[in-house]
């Protein structure tokens, strides 16, 4: 292991978050081959609501569901929509940032006005007025999480494309004639990378969160396919006779949050020290 890899490793935020996302993402993975079968399929009747034992780990559920396969198999679900809507925002968010960033000034006021007029309205209502209205799905809480959460994302952008701008090599580039659009994918993009970075893997534990919290209104997604706000949801109404139901699913959001936001906060150190500096003393 070399001198720079070893530091890595050794970052106190970055190596606990880098352990807990890789697990998650492993269990999501082989999920199907570790827990084969229907997740969502109805158990043995003489095993409805048991509680955790050497035969089910993490107990059952009402129709007799093993609890830890249902967890396994809803992780691809919960990390899918969390990375996908992440996805949607951050493309969205880095367009109207770089656009606001190194457009004319007009273009800039426009663009800050409109994303702080979509700040201004509270996120929670537009998403829940956009499921309540239309019939919830994966794709539709991916399309409405993402497209609900990409104004941070261009006012960070924004904010690194008029520093980036100012840079000697973003002028030389634009006297040697190349376009705006060239500059930006040859010269400024590249330098956004680690801040884009940065801001999607602090946002994945959100996402996942927010999605929880639609399914346990019975907004989110429906059952099958199963995901851990689906898990919550369905245990709400037995915390004293099946504390499992919704406790282990709700540990896995929480340890996916902590592990999502921990690792962005080790990549924020080392992608960018100053930042890091910053965020630990500011």
């Amino acid at each position: 292991m070399t001198h720079r890899s070893a530091s890595w490793w050794r970052d106190s935020a970055l190596r606990p978050g880098l352990v807990i996302s890789l697990f998650l993402a492993l269990i999501a993975a082989t999920a199907p081959l570790l827990f084969p079968g229907d997740p969502s399929a109805l158990g043995e009747e003489g095993a409805r609501l048991a509680p955790p034992s050497s035969s089910h780990w993490l107990g059952t559920d009402l129709l007799g569901r093993d609890v830890l396969a249902r967890l396994a198999h809803g992780s691809r679900v919960s990390l899918v929509i969390g990375w996908l809507a992440v996805t949607v925002s951050v493309v969205l968010g880095t367009g109207v940032g770089l656009l606001a960033g190194l457009g004319p000034r007009r273009l800039d006021r426009a663009l800050m006005l409109a994303t702080d007029l979509f700040l201004a309205f509270p996120r929670i209502f537009l998403i829940l007025l956009l499921v309540s209205v239309l019939r919830p799905s994966v794709g539709l809480i991916v399309v409405v999480l993402g497209f609900s959460g990409w104004m941070p994302v261009a006012r960070l952008v924004r904010a690194e494309a008029l520093s980036l701008r100012e840079r000697d090599f973003v002028a030389a580039a634009r006297g040697l004639g190349l376009t705006g659009l060239q500059t930006a994918r040859r010269h400024v993009l590249p330098n956004l990378l680690p801040t884009v970075v940065v801001a999607a893997t602090m946002r994945v534990g959100g996402v996942i969160l927010a999605e929880s919290f639609l399914s346990f209104l019975g907004l989110g997604v429906q059952d099958p396919p199963v995901s851990w706000g689906v898990m919550i949801q369905q245990g709400r109404d037995h915390l004293l006779d099946g504390w499992w139901l919704a406790a282990f699913p709700g540990l896995a959001i929480a340890l996916t949050v902590v592990g999502y936001n921990l690792l962005g906060d080790g990549l924020r150190t080392r992608l960018d020290p100053r930042r890091g500096r910053e965020a630990r003393h500011g």
